[in-house]
């Protein structure tokens, strides 16, 4: 049989769709356990989450995973649609008496249709947060603490003076004061603190080259999520509470639920594909299965819908 031949049969195509299926809750798997730090309270959560961000978008094997399900997602969605197709033209013509809402799942007939909508998801879901952290030419947030340094106030008191700081990725902290932003993210000495400063002593000072760079500071994605979700976000990095909160939430949670039905059919049938299954097996895969399907798309559901009512 030609390389042809085997790439256009429909067992061929099962079986893509099948590895691509399960190589895809894998990634689901990863994306929530990182997703969950979302959860975790105050400035502890916030450090987690951008940390985490970070690394996905900085490690070279998390890079290369990152395109292994790019292309997954798209293969997956494209053999998809021409499996549906191939299995209209091999039966053109329906049966006299056909009940298959006696035969199957009413999830197990629309699978065309749940994948057409997560795909919709996922382009929104890209073009919110990734496109926007990636490639938008707009600024982006970066991450801010604030933090008290002991300062000498009058009577001879102590007191603690609030300081707006970037936290680095070194795991360091540079207040804002002393640093300019450049390139998004890279934090160079301050031009203007830094004459401030020399023209206390020798106003005739004239810089010779550019200030180096000090650091780089972590994009604050964490807020930006949470804004999106309604929590109103501008002291903190400069962006208020999403208008369309409520609705991103609704669209959010009804996403969700459509990946769960989704699941509920593919991941048994993936194994099926695969010839994985039996009496001994089928029961335990669809046990396995059912729970994943519900509780996956529940917590990624959980987020948003804790960030909105908490805020």
């Amino acid at each position: 049989m030609s390389k042809s031949a085997i790439l256009s049969s429909s067992i061929a195509k099962k079986w893509w769709m099948a590895l691509t299926g399960l190589f895809l809750c894998l990634f689901l798997v990863g994306h929530l356990v990182g997703n969950l730090q979302l959860l975790i309270p105050g400035v502890a959560g916030k450090r987690a989450f951008n940390e985490y961000a970070f690394f996905m978008a900085t490690n070279p094997a998390i890079k290369l995973l990152s395109y292994l399900t790019y292309i997954s997602i798209l293969f997956h969605a494209i053999d998809g649609i021409m499996l549906t197709i191939q299995n209209k033209k091999a039966r053109p013509v329906k049966y006299a008496y056909e009940r298959p809402e006696k035969n199957s799942k009413w999830y197990s007939r629309s699978m065309a249709i749940l994948g057409t909508l997560i795909l919709v998801f996922i382009a929104t879901h890209m073009q919110n947060f990734w496109w926007k952290a990636k490639y938008s030419s707009e600024s982006f947030p970066l991450h801010k603490e604030v933090l008290y340094d002991p300062t000498m106030a009058e009577g001879n008191k102590v007191v603690d003076e609030e300081v707006e700081a970037y936290y680095t990725t070194q795991g360091s902290y540079i207040p804002v004061s002393q640093v300019e932003v450049k390139n998004k993210t890279e934090l160079y000495q301050s031009t203007a603190a830094i004459k401030e400063q020399i023209a206390q002593i020798d106003p005739s000072y004239q810089s010779k080259g550019d200030n180096p760079k000090v650091a780089v500071a972590y994009k604050d994605l964490h807020s930006v999520v949470y804004a999106f979700f309604g929590v109103d976000k501008t002291n903190e990095a400069g962006i208020g509470a999403n208008s369309l909160a409520i609705a991103a939430v609704v669209f959010y949670v009804f996403s969700m639920l459509v990946l769960a039905y989704h699941l509920m059919h593919g991941f048994a049938s993936a194994f099926q594909s695969l010839g994985l299954n039996g009496k001994k097996f089928t029961p335990a895969i669809k046990l396995i299965g059912n729970i994943f399907a519900i509780v996956v798309p529940a917590l990624f559901a959980m987020i948003p819908v804790y960030i909105f009512l908490t805020k």
